[in-house]
């Protein structure tokens, strides 16, 4: 059969063929995901950072407000902290109440500051299988570890817990409006009961009870 004559005699036959193929090549395929942020649903998170250990240490890190680091038996707005990536796999702590940075200095005193320090602030993230993380000073290559005992300074002999589990948390809730005062009754007594004459002063005389 000639392909070429069928098709001039037959031009309509070549339209289901035709878009079957411009389908098939304009079809959109998947491209894999391959950023470790995606992984997150966004680049900001808002978690405590929790960390257990052996010894029965239960703690959730916190930022205060002198800039001392500890940890603390129960969340508290000291221990919500914002997670903010700054390239994958580093990230910078901070401290939602405080407004402080988790830093960490060259003996690996952690410390809060109101300034964001690449070298000591930034943070590399290490995912574990049992949903736990580690981090790691990026510079300095030393663990985040809590102080041992709640102490604000860090001893390597006694070592903290360096796991921690990111639970999510939800950010402050706004101060609730002050509430309205229910009017007070009216004076059934008083010649306006419902005030709508007004103060006193300039009140014509016909008024005055």
């Amino acid at each position: 059969m000639d392909w070429n004559k069928a098709g001039l005699e037959h031009p309509g036959l070549w339209v289901p063929v035709l878009a079957v193929f411009l389908l098939g090549a304009c079809q959109a395929h998947p491209i894999p995901d391959s950023s470790p942020l995606l992984q997150f649903g966004g680049q900001v998170r808002l978690r405590y950072l929790y960390t257990d250990d052996a010894q029965e240490t239960e703690a959730h890190l916190e930022i205060r407000a002198d800039g001392t680091v500890a940890g603390a038996a129960h969340r508290s707005p000291e221990s919500l902290l914002e997670l903010k990536a700054l390239k994958p796999g580093v990230i910078q702590i901070l401290g939602v109440k405080t407004s402080r940075f988790l830093c960490q200095g060259p003996d690996g005193t952690l410390y809060g500051s109101l300034h964001f320090d690449p070298a000591a602030c930034s943070f590399r993230e290490l995912l574990l299988e049992d949903g736990y993380n580690v981090y790691q000073s990026e510079a300095l290559g030393l663990p985040l570890r809590l102080p041992p005992h709640s102490s604000p300074h860090w001893d390597p002999a006694p070592r903290g817990p360096a796991r921690f589990l990111p639970l999510p948390g939800l950010p402050p809730a706004p101060p609730e409006p002050p509430g309205i005062l229910a009017p007070e009754p009216p004076d059934v007594g008083s010649s306006d009961p419902l005030s709508m004459v007004g103060p006193s002063h300039g009140r014509s005389p016909s008024y005055a009870s």
